[in-house]
Order: C-alpha cells, then sequence, then structure tokens
C-alpha cells in the first residue's frame, strides 16, 4: 500500500472517529456544558445536517484549488475543529465547531474518492475506494472504542484533543507524500458542467440507491440494540461483541466490495443488494433465535458495507469529466438515508409496529434498489453510452 493511499485512509480514519465517537462519551459532554443527554444528542444530528449541506457547498466553491492543497487544508482545519471541541464552554459553541468539522469531512471525503482512484492503477480503483471507506468502519471498530476509553481516562475533552492529533499525523503525511499534481483533472471544467453530469441516469439513479440503501441500514440499525435484547433475548453485556463482530464484517465487506468493483463492476452492484435484500428477510425470521441472529448479524454487516465501492465506482465512472459534486454527494445521500431511516425506524415504533418489523424496512427499500440498477443497466445497454473521460473538459 502507498503512503499517500496510507495518509488519505488515515485521514478518513479521524473524521470517521470524529462523528462517532461522540456517542461513547456523550453523557460527560452533557454534564461537562450542563446540557440535557437530549439536547446533547442534537450534537450528532447536527453534525450530520453540516455534512449532507455543507460538504457539497465548500466542494463546489474550492473547485477551481489545487487538490493536494485543498486536501491538506481541510486536515488543518480538521485539527482546528477538534481543538475548538475540545475547547468549547457551551453547547452553543460546541455545536459550531462540529458543524465546522462536518461540513469539511462532507468535502473531504468527495475529494479522498477521487485522489485515491487518481493514484492508483485502473484495475485497483475499486480497491482504492474500499480503503477510504474502510476508514468509517474502522473507526467504528478502533477509534470509538479507544476514544471512549480516553474520554473515561481523562476526561471528555481528551477525546477531541486525541482526535486532532490523529488528524493532523494524517495532514502532515498527506502533504509529504501525496503527489503535487494529484487530482488535478478533476479541478478543470465548470459549475454548470457538474450540475450536468448528475442528470445522467447512470450518476442519478446511483445516488437514489445510496438514499435506498441507507434508509434501509439505519431503519434497524438504530435500534437494533433493542431488538436484540427485547425480541432476541440476548443479554445487554453480550452486545458489545456482538456489535464489534458486526463491524469487523463491515469491514471485511467494504474490501469483497472493492474487490469486485474491480472485477465486475455492476453485476457485482446488482448481486451485493440482492444479498441485502435477503439478509434483511432473513432477520426478520431470525430475529427470535439468538444463535441464527448473532449469525445473520454479522453477515449482514458485511452485506451492507459491500455496496459501497461499486456504487461509488459507478458514480464517479460517469461523472469522471466532472467528478467534484457528484463526489460530495456520495456522503450526502448517505447522510440523508441514515436520517430519513431513523425516523422512519421511530415512525414504525410509535405505531406499535415492534422492533421485528424494523428489517421489513430494508426489504422494500433493497428491493426498489434491485429494481433501479436493473432498469439503469438495461437503460445504459440499450443506449449504447459510454463512460466519459476524465480529462474532457466542458466550457460551458
Amino acid at each position: 500500500m502507498s503512503l499517500p493511499l496510507l495518509a488519505l485512509f488515515l485521514a478518513a480514519f479521524a473524521f470517521g472517529t470524529a462523528e462517532f465517537v461522540i456517542a461513547g462519551v456523550l453523557p460527560d459532554v452533557a454534564l461537562g456544558l450542563g446540557i440535557s443527554i437530549p439536547v446533547a444528542g442534537f450534537l450528532i444530528s447536527g453534525y450530520a445536517i453540516g455534512i449532507a449541506i455543507g460538504g457539497p457547498l465548500l466542494t463546489l466553491a474550492s473547485k477551481k484549488m489545487n487538490r493536494k492543497l485543498l486536501v491538506v487544508l481541510l486536515g488543518i482545519g480538521f485539527t482546528l475543529g477538534q481543538a475548538l471541541c475540545a475547547l468549547a464552554p457551551n453547547f452553543e459553541l460546541m455545536m459550531l465547531a462540529r458543524i465546522f468539522v462536518a461540513v469539511l469531512h462532507g468535502s473531504y471525503f468527495g475529494i479522498a474518492f477521487i485522489l485515491a482512484t487518481g493514484i492508483v492503477p485502473k484495475e485497483r480503483r475499486g480497491f482504492a475506494m474500499a480503503l477510504i471507506l474502510a476508514g468509517l468502519t474502522v473507526s467504528n471498530i478502533l477509534g470509538v472504542p479507544a476514544g471512549t476509553a480516553i474520554g473515561h481516562a481523562l476526561g471528555w475533552r481528551s477525546t477531541f484533543w486525541a482526535v486532532g492529533v490523529l488528524g493532523l499525523a494524517a495532514t502532515l503525511i498527506i502533504a509529504i507524500f501525496l503527489p503535487a499534481n494529484a487530482g488535478a483533472s478533476a479541478a478543470r471544467g465548470s459549475v454548470r458542467h457538474e450540475f450536468r453530469a448528475l442528470l445522467r441516469q447512470q450518476v442519478a439513479t446511483s445516488l437514489a440507491v445510496s438514499i435506498l440503501v441507507m434508509i434501509g441500514q439505519y431503519s434497524l440499525f438504530t435500534y437494533v440494540a433493542p431488538l436484540l435484547i427485547e425480541v432476541t433475548g440476548l443479554a445487554a453485556e453480550t452486545l458489545p461483541a456482538i456489535l464489534l463482530l458486526y463491524g469487523i464484517g463491515s469491514t471485511i465487506g467494504v474490501f469483497i466490495g472493492g474487490r469486485l468493483a474491480d472485477w465486475r463492476l455492476l453485476p457485482s452492484l446488482i448481486a451485493i443488494l440482492t444479498i441485502q435484500m435477503l439478509f434483511f428477510i432473513g432477520l426478520y425470521f431470525a430475529s427470535p433465535y439468538p444463535m441464527f441472529m448473532s449469525i445473520m448479524v454479522v453477515l449482514w454487516g458485511g452485506a451492507n458495507f459491500a455496496f459501497g465501492s461499486p456504487l461509488q465506482s459507478r458514480m464517479l465512472i460517469w461523472a469522471a469529466d466532472a467528478p467534484n459534486l457528484t463526489s460530495a454527494l456520495i456522503p450526502t445521500g448517505f447522510n440523508a438515508g441514515i436520517a430519513i431511516g431513523a425516523v422512519l425506524g421511530a415512525s414504525l415504533l410509535e405505531a406499535g409496529m415492534g422492533y421485528r418489523s424494523l428489517p421489513l424496512i430494508g426489504a422494500v427499500a433493497l428491493s426498489l434498489a434491485v429494481v433501479i440498477v436493473t432498469i439503469s443497466a438495461f437503460l445504459e445497454k440499450r443506449s449504447g453510452a459510454v463512460p466519459p473521460r476524465a480529462n474532457t473538459v466542458a466550457s460551458g
């Protein structure tokens, strides 16, 4: 693995840890800032909104900037943002610091996908994208527990200092080892052409699929703990082990998806989405049985994240001449789906449907995703269209 690719992974790991680690120290943050835990929870939703809205806007605003310089500035901003979180004396400033980091987060992942796929051979692009995605899954396995442990041992502000140091280290490696002209072609073309690329059916349908998949995943994952306790009958003490296995399965799934994207992208994507749909059905039937449910959760974790590399590779292939806005909308689509899924799951529970019904949301959402990708593949084959070249420059 090249050092530039490793640095991009480390930065993704730092951003992922920054997003999720607050859940582990939320009670301490609430106590330290003098607010209730529900109010402190807005620090999580505020971060998601910052990614979804601010990320694409920052990406467009910085479109003409040298990609290496931009990603270094994002890393420096991330480090400063973590320092602001660590020093925040009240909830309002903490929220502003979190939103600031979230905007950088949304822009970083869009740029990182472009850079990672641009510094490796064509046949390794799926793996490169998988490595960036793995930064998120590994942050849940290693970064969140480590950050939580630091917070409990040294105080919650120490968690943010530690994450900031991690981001700074990744930024220094990027500054030293990333080629100066990396991602140069992405700075060409016009903003209008960036929006035109979104209208290509391969890009638009992939964005819709990303939202549907995350709706399915997070309508269940948001409430997986009470489901495992109340429906499956697992002891609360076993949940960390189950979720750890889920995270390991997710990380393995990311790299399997990357390999499949490098092999046969579109058939692999359809197959992965179909498997996800079947796993949601399996979760519904396995939920009353502890052994089968534990196995299904791990398999589900693997399938959940295997779709990312093929889907995002397809989006960037078909927006190769105008990749900035498309790549920035990838995390936007994910976070929109997460928000919708959590609300949809809550609505079903409030309607009295019960935790066991939640996998059915995923089954329906993934069924729609399979249909959309299948129709997209049919239309692509019938039209005979070919992806644009990365060095195509629009004048409009």
